[in-house]
């Protein structure tokens, strides 16, 4: 059945021939896109009233069980809680409610756990410990994760479960925040919140299926066709959660990375074949290090200290670590995905990776540097000649300005994240949100991220950079066909012939809206291979 899009302004996401008002579909692809009518006789005529269409996007980066089980958890940020005080009001509120419930009975004691803290956001300014969060609940332990993902806040019962006392050495990798007295405040940095996770109950495949079918729809609605699951911080993959969940309606497509630091001492871990095909709607893209922290959390490793400190951040991944994932990814033919979000992380891996070819024939990225603050005029060339992605969120800064204010000065804000600059050098940039590692409430929502790359200001109105930001139809490229690129989504994220004829419907014209207005568009429909899923 040959179905007729028409009567409408529909961006393309390709250079050369960015703009239709027509496109014609056949067995969920596109057969034809221009103006006027096509050659061929359609079976059905949709009328799109004059609306602008995008291709369906694709967030590159994200953590989508994480951002499942957050749903149901606190939320610790405004407009939830504005401060401390009320952290801590909600806190008792949740442990009122498991000690009056079934809960209650269950062998394995119950865990409080929140999402989304940033200490700039709190009217105390500073960050949570665990004297705080003993206020709220002292019987039952409580387990909050910063908005960077790279930092824990635990109360005493936590601490007391997982055996972490004054006399604790800080893990590899990791520090315990302490106190003048050398007791743990309850701040568990990079590699020490792994002290604290095996003592937690893990939910069951029915709950974590159950909350990624529903994130299914929510990011459907915000006209998200695919993502790049970055993995979450256990051992194990995803990917039989969602080949669980798409049988049960969920319907992105998705590219899966495994947590290297969970296999590489595994030597029975390998990635079939058929698992990485580009074709495939579940397919598993690489292995991800990660090679530093956030700005926000201050353990980002940069190559000069934050504000009015002389603390430079921290690396995390051995040099062990990163040669047996070159080695593996080589053999397998798959992508490295380096979280390295300072410069000095972000010059390790290229000073490494750079001695290789490309070892995936060309059809992706071989590897991909995610996050990247104030990366070298080296980093930048060196980069763009051998082909790697950047993979930067928009919306960190947009989002977390007030804690970068106290880590940045105001000049060094405006350079931290360099898009134009980047795109200059002709990097493979693309956005994303890495939602929920982000201090806002919808962490997945697109538009507040588009309108933060083009206007270069945060929330607040502060200016981060104006002469870094992109124009809209460029920010929209890097969240469709760029993307599609660096994740491997094989004929994906461009409304062209040939092409899966996933698109979503706006509210409003991006294109010529105030970008100061952008996060206000929403998503009025969402079709996926031609089919209108939202």
């Amino acid at each position: 059945m040959k179905k007729l899009f028409t009567n409408a302004k529909i961006f393309t996401s390709d250079r050369g021939h960015l703009y239709a008002d027509a496109m014609l579909v056949e067995d969920g692809r596109i057969l034809w896109i221009g103006t006027g009518e096509p050659a061929d006789e359609p079976d059905e005529v949709i009328d799109l009233q004059g609306k602008t269409v995008i291709p369906g996007l694709i967030d590159a980066h994200m953590h989508p069980l994480m951002l499942a089980e957050y749903s149901k958890q606190i939320a610790c940020l405004p407009p939830k809680a504005n401060s401390i005080e009320e952290l801590i009001a909600e806190i008792a509120r949740v442990r009122q409610e498991i000690a009056a419930g079934s809960d209650a009975d269950r062998e394995e004691l119950p865990w409080i756990r929140g999402w989304g803290y940033d200490e700039g956001k709190y009217a105390e300014k500073r960050s949570p410990n665990r004297y705080d969060l003993d206020r709220g609940s002292k019987d039952y332990p409580v387990f909050l994760v910063r908005s960077c993902e790279h930092i824990r806040c635990v109360n005493s019962k936590a601490l007391e479960i997982a055996g972490i006392t004054k006399d604790t050495p800080d893990p590899p990798g990791g520090s315990i925040d302490r106190d003048e007295k050398g007791e743990p405040t309850g701040v568990l940095r990079e590699n020490a919140r792994n002290l604290v996770l095996p003592f937690m109950p893990e939910e069951t495949e029915a709950e974590i299926v159950d909350a990624l079918v529903d994130l299914g729809q929510l990011l459907i609605s915000q006209g998200i066709v695919a993502i790049g699951d970055m993995g979450n911080l256990h051992p194990g993959g995803n990917l039989t959660y969602f080949i669980k969940a798409a049988e049960r309606g969920f319907l992105q497509r998705v590219s899966l990375y495994y947590m290297w630091d969970y296999f590489m001492d595994n030597p029975e871990f390998e990635i079939p074949d058929a698992m990485m095909d580009y074709e495939s709607r579940i397919r598993i893209a690489g292995i991800k290090l990660i090679g530093d922290g956030s700005i926000s959390g201050k353990t980002a490793w940069l190559h000069r200290p934050y504000l009015g400190t002389d603390l430079c951040g921290m690396p995390v991944y051995s040099d062990e670590s990163m040669e047996k994932a070159i080695d593996f990814a080589k053999k397998a033919g798959c992508q490295i995905a380096v979280h390295a979000m300072g410069g000095r992380a972000v010059d390790r891996v290229i000073d490494r990776v750079c001695r290789e070819s490309d070892w995936t024939d060309g059809r992706v990225p071989f590897v991909r540097i995610e996050h990247v603050t104030e990366p070298s005029e080296q980093a930048m060339t060196t980069a763009a000649e051998k082909g790697y992605a950047f993979v930067a969120q928009p919306i960190f800064e947009y989002s977390e300005i007030e804690t970068y204010k106290v880590n940045m000065d105001e000049q060094r804000l405006k350079q931290l994240y360099p898009f134009r600059t980047e795109l200059d050098h002709g990097i493979q940039l693309a956005f994303s949100t890495d939602a929920p590692a982000t201090s806002w409430a919808v962490p997945s929502d697109p538009f507040s991220n588009i309108k933060a790359a083009t206007t270069r200001k945060a929330y607040d109105g502060s200016d981060i950079g104006q002469d870094e930001k992109v124009d809209i139809e460029t920010a929209v490229i890097l969240y469709t066909r760029k993307a599609a690129h660096v994740c491997g989504f094989a004929g994906l994220g461009q409304l062209t012939p040939g092409y899966a004829a996933d698109f979503a419907i706006l509210s409003e014209d991006i294109f010529t809206i105030d970008p100061a207005q952008i996060d206000q568009i929403k998503v009025e429909a969402t079709y996926i291979c031609g089919e209108r899923v939202y």
